[in-house]
């Protein structure tokens, strides 16, 4: 059986930040870390004390995690940035809310000693014989030590207390994964054996200058000790557990929404009965009126739940082959349900969030491809544009006229021009992206033509069947991105003030495209009126777009149901930098060249400038993780290490420009290879220079990884892999946990596990 966790965080905003800059502000972002691994950063939000950031992550961590970390931080052009304070969570903290956590939470001050990470393997013996009493220690190794000194390392010695009894082990320097292979003992008196209290481990970085730092301590009560005379294993290293302070809120708060999910997973069999019956709802759909597994699931998730619920439904549709006949009867009995067009498919039902869902399943490529171009065009030019008179703002816009400062009238006129610009050039990028349109889109959106024009044949209703459509392509999935592109990977970076604006705009004048034009004038923003005219010469080119988009007539058979998971297709582009190995040593900053990498599900490939080209296969890939700092005194820099068939290992390391473009490009590539058989358990984080590893310090090459592999922790997006059992542990829980609210209706149908197995409680 096993184990799947998955943790969900969103980063809603900061409140009453410290200003921590001459100016009398502050540029604040934050770090997400779990077990003091980073796996997040924020954007910057300059100049500013109560930040909205809006990011949210999904992590997977198969293997569980102990805590979540949030650091807010300031920062800085020059020197390094400053910690305005920190948030954590234990595991214990986040799994006791049921329905996730969504709070203020106050910011408590870093405390140096209770920033501590990894682990020691040490082996611990009670003595007693006739000779002597005593206490031994088997100091082994510890691994992941946090860097205490400015190399990224730290010189790490361990030190046993009991009772008035200690001994210290020898300073190992420069390292982050000592091997002591040291045994100490510590001779007791024979009162001592019936003393009650703690056997204390302690791990500290030595300091030539200066007091030492803590790293960590280990306290195994004496008495466990008289039950197992003979301890060993790996141990978690712990905080001194000061009471954190959380500075009576003077360091400002942050309002975060998280929440754990913990399932068990059964082996394939189990779920199959749900699984066929999911499948029967599509593929032998009975009358509107009737239940079935989807209708109950309408009926007991929540608003806040059911966008996870069609995601998940969405995937397992997808790997059944079915996800455009499970779209076609959610949007039937939505259509079916609906009198007023003017309503239909504008609440949060199931059938709108698994369409919604669906488009970012498979669409996402094709979205980059359309808006990407253009979205960086706005990114660079960072131009002054406002419509609304009362928020023109003259001091913050360039001369527009050599006669003088601009007026109001020439900030609009300017405004309009260049909002204009930006309008024609994504109505232009959309309506021309038909052939790149996922063909499963296309089909799912001509059986929902087909069905509004079933329900609403006149005359009158002409243009709901192009609005369904129009609702989701441009005002669930266009028109998002252009808002927020961070959020659908289209940036790096959120926009700054200017840049949002004009994103804002935009979003609203291609949101009255996908309305075709028929809202305009009716609601209060009438400054938005100079770009009327535009908006309603595109409607006749979106309407021939929607109908070129639903003219297909390819069999579902021969439509491939996810594009990201076809050989040909890349997953995941762009420039990075890769460790040239081969030749003569050369200095650090030196040794990383430009190149282009893309991934696809079968190979990792590079070229160079003058297209020479390396590819490794995924299916030989064994380890995908980070490189320590100090290994080439370089930040963000990942290894990939494959195993050809001869049993050769090969390495490449490459380095990205920051944490969250590493942290894709690690999750990227672990998803393609998650089913590899090759994948290794441990691996060395640093690299094999002047004949040691960096991390470690052992002379062979050959030797054991010094550190455990993550292979399995990724980030979750659209680009995850299918995993039948899983999702369809989420729709049992689902039913499970509202088994009583179907009873209170009366359904005919009700899920319990009985025997391990899934099964419709009539059919029991």
């Amino acid at each position: 059986m096993a184990k799947n966790t998955s943790l969900y965080f969103r980063i809603v905003e900061g409140r009453s930040l410290p200003a921590k800059d001459v100016s009398g502000t502050s540029d604040p972002y934050c770090i997400v870390k779990v077990d003091n691994e980073v796996v997040a950063r924020t954007a910057t939000v300059w100049k500013n004390l109560n930040p909205f950031w809006g990011e949210e992550y999904t992590l997977h961590l198969p293997t569980g995690f102990h805590s979540l970390s949030f650091y807010v931080m300031d920062e800085d052009t020059i020197g390094h940035d400053d910690v305005i304070g920190k948030i954590l969570l234990s595991k214990d903290a986040i799994g006791a809310q049921a329905k996730g956590l969504d709070n203020w939470l106050n910011l408590t001050r870093v405390d140096p000693d209770e920033e501590v990470q990894g682990e020691i393997h040490l082996g611990l013996e009670l003595l007693r014989d006739a000779k002597r009493i005593g206490l031994r220690c088997h100091f082994i190794e510890a691994r992941d030590l946090a860097p205490r000194d400015i190399s990224g390392t730290s010189d790490p010695f361990a030190r046993i207390l009991f009772n008035n009894h200690s001994a210290e082990t020898s300073i190992i320097k420069k390292t982050r994964y000592p091997h002591w292979s040291e045994t100490l003992e510590l001779e007791l008196e024979t009162w001592e054996l019936t003393e009650g209290g703690n056997v204390t481990v302690e791990v500290w970085d030595w300091d030539m200058v200066g007091k030492n730092d803590f790293l960590g301590k280990v306290e195994i009560p004496f008495a466990c000790l008289h039950k197992t005379p003979v301890l060993q294993g790996w141990f978690r290293l712990l905080p001194l557990g000061n009471h954190e302070d959380d500075a009576g809120g003077k360091l400002g708060a942050l309002r975060l929404k998280v929440r754990l999910v913990e399932d068990r997973i059964l082996p394939s069999m189990y779920y199959q009965p749900l699984i066929d019956l999911l499948v029967e709802s599509v593929i032998s759909p009975a009358e509107v009126e009737d239940s079935s597994p989807l209708t109950m699931l309408e009926e007991v998730t929540t608003v806040e739940s059911r966008q996870d619920v069609a995601m998940t439904l969405v995937k397992i549709y997808l790997g059944q082959g079915l996800v455009v006949p499970f779209l076609d009867y959610l949007s039937t009995r939505e259509v079916n349900h609906t009198s007023d067009p003017n309503t239909l498919f504008r609440s949060n039902s199931l059938a709108s969030k698994a369409m919604e869902q669906f488009m970012k399943a498979v669409g996402m490529l094709y979205l980059h491809e359309v808006l990407k171009p253009i979205i960086n065009r706005i990114f660079e030019e960072k131009k002054y544009i406002e419509l609304d008179p009362c928020k023109i703002d003259l001091n913050r816009t360039r001369r527009i006229s050599f006669k003088g400062a601009a007026s109001e009238a020439e900030v609009r006129e300017s405004s309009v021009e260049m909002l204009q610009g930006y309008l024609s050039s994504v109505v232009e990028s959309i309506v021309g992206s038909v052939a790149q349109c996922p063909p499963v889109m296309r089909v799912a959106f001509k059986q929902l033509h087909k069905r509004v024009e079933e329900q609403f044949p006149e005359p009158e209703n002409e243009d709901v069947k192009y609005l369904a459509i129009s609702g989701f392509f441009f005002l669930r999935f266009f028109a998002p991105a252009i808002l927020t592109p961070k959020l659908f990977h289209l940036r790096d970076q959120h926009a700054d003030t200017r840049t949002s604006r004009t994103l804002l705009l935009l979003a609203k004048a291609v949101q009255s495209v996908g309305n075709l034009g028929l809202q305009l004038g009716h609601g209060k923003e009438l400054w938005m009126e100079p770009l009327h005219p535009i908006i309603l010469c595109s409607v006749a080119s979106v309407k021939d777009f929607l109908d070129k988009l639903i003219d297909i007539d390819q069999d579902m058979s021969e439509v491939p149901q996810r594009a990201v998971f076809l050989p040909s297709v890349t997953v995941k582009e762009g420039y990075l930098q890769k460790h040239k190995a081969e030749g003569p040593q050369l200095l650090s900053r030196f040794a990383f060249k430009k190149r282009y990498f893309w991934l696809s599900s079968e190979t990792l490939s590079s070229a160079t400038w003058t297209c020479v080209r390396s590819s490794i296969p995924i299916q030989c890939v064994c380890v995908v993780e980070r490189v320590d700092e100090n290994a080439f005194q370089q930040q963000h820099v990942m290894q990939v290490v494959a195993q050809d068939n001869d049993g050769q290992i090969h390495t490449i390391y490459i380095q990205c420009k920051n944490v969250n473009e590493l942290n894709q490009w690690l999750s990227a590539i672990r998803k393609a290879s998650i089913y590899n058989e090759r994948m290794l358990p441990s691996f060395h984080p640093g690299a094999y220079r002047s004949g040691k590893w960096t991390c470690c310090l052992q002379a062979n090459r050959a030797t054991l990884g010094c550190s455990r592999t993550h292979s399995a922790v990724t980030l979750g997006d659209w680009s995850d892999p299918l995993d039948p059992d899983a999702e369809t542990q989420t729709i049992y829980k689902q039913l499970l946990q509202g088994r009583d609210k179907l009873r209170s209706v009366e359904s005919d149908i009700d899920f319990l596990l009985c025997n391990g197995k899934v099964y419709p409680l009539k059919s029991l």
